[in-house]
Order: C-alpha cells, then sequence, then structure tokens
C-alpha cells in the first residue's frame, strides 16, 4: 500500500526532527542512517524514499535545528519585559545545559560546522546572523550594539559550551552562574 502525499510528509518530517535532535547530542559525523531510522520507528530501506543521501538528511537536520533555534529565542523574548535576562537565563541554565538534542544548535554544532560544507556553513550563519541581530535589539541599538551583541552571544555560547565540557558539576554550575550573571559582558 502506497504512502499518501500528507503521510510521507510527516515521515520525512519525523525523520529529520530525529536526526536533528541526534546531531546536537553527537554531532555531525556520528549518528548513522540506521541509528536514524530506527530511532524514527522506521526501516533502514526507506531512507532513499525520503533522502538522496546522508549528507541531504544531515544539512536538513541542521537547518531545521537552527530554525528551532530561532523559535525558541523568540518564544522566551517576544513577551518578556527584559528580552536578554530571559534569554541568558534560559541559555546558561542547567536544564539547557542538560538536553544537548533540544538545545541551541549554534553551540551544539560549532565545532562540526566549522569543518562542514557550504550549505552548513550558510545556515549556520544566517542564525548567528539572526541571534546577533536580535540581541542588537536587546541592547537597545546604538552605534555599538552590534559589537556588544558579538560578544554578549559569544559568552553565552562559551559558558554553555564549558559548562558541559567539565566533568564537575559544581565548576559546570559556576561557569553558568558566573556568565549568566554579567550577562555575557
Amino acid at each position: 500500500m502506497r504512502q499518501s502525499r500528507e503521510e510521507k510528509a510527516k515521515t520525512h518530517e519525523r525523520i529529520v526532527d530525529v536526526a536533528s535532535r541526534r546531531i546536537r547530542e553527537q554531532g555531525i559525523d556520528r549518528p548513522g542512517v540506521a541509528e536514524i531510522m530506527e530511532a524514527a520507528g522506521l526501516t533502514h530501506g526507506g531512507f532513499y524514499k525520503h533522502f538522496a543521501s546522508r549528507d541531504d538528511l544531515i544539512a536538513e537536520a541542521t537547518e531545521e535545528a537552527l530554525e528551532r533555534s530561532d523559535r525558541r529565542l523568540h518564544e522566551l523574548t517576544d513577551d518578556a519585559d527584559d528580552p536578554l535576562a530571559a534569554f541568558a537565563d534560559w541559555y546558561l541554565s542547567a536544564e539547557h545545559r542538560d538536553a544537548p538534542g533540544a538545545g541551541c544548535a549554534v553551540a551544539a554544532l560549532a565545532d562540526d560546522v566549522g569543518r562542514g560544507n557550504d550549505r552548513l556553513r550558510s545556515a549556520y550563519r544566517r542564525q548567528l546572523e539572526r541571534y546577533i541581530e536580535n540581541l542588537e535589539g536587546f541592547l537597545g541599538g546604538g552605534e555599538e550594539a552590534r559589537e556588544r551583541a558579538i560578544l554578549v552571544f559569544s559568552a553565552l555560547v562559551g559558558g554553555l559550551v564549558l559548562s558541559r565540557a567539565v566533568d564537575d558539576p559544581a565548576l559546570s554550575d559556576e561557569i553558568l552562574r558566573a556568565v549568566r550573571e554579567s550577562r555575557g559582558s
């Protein structure tokens, strides 16, 4: 029995969702097609009905992960009295640190994308620019807002990455707290 277009689209979306989470947890090179398909509740054989190659899936999953990061930023800040504080408080939280598969793709994929193809690097750059633009607005605009936004976001990403890398929970929490309290400045 053939799948309807709607069913095929939902299946495609499910595969991309699983891959998006896995690459944020494991990196771009690690999850294999069989692992992704199994996690999506599908057989490996069905992969090529949706993608021409693993590279196509990884590119689409990376783009989706980055777009989710942008949507999350707006969910956190659109109605906030202090958008920068709302964003920084979430970004530098234990919840975010402990759930890389559901978190910011900019932090999770920085090393991998830096060695990736043009499609990955372009998608990454677009999301980075969106973050910087939003942070400029949170900081009130002005002449030095872009430089300050870049500095703040670099501190947020660096704090999150370092907090995930250390094997000492107290130090990890200390890093998050220190950067959060400074708001990246």
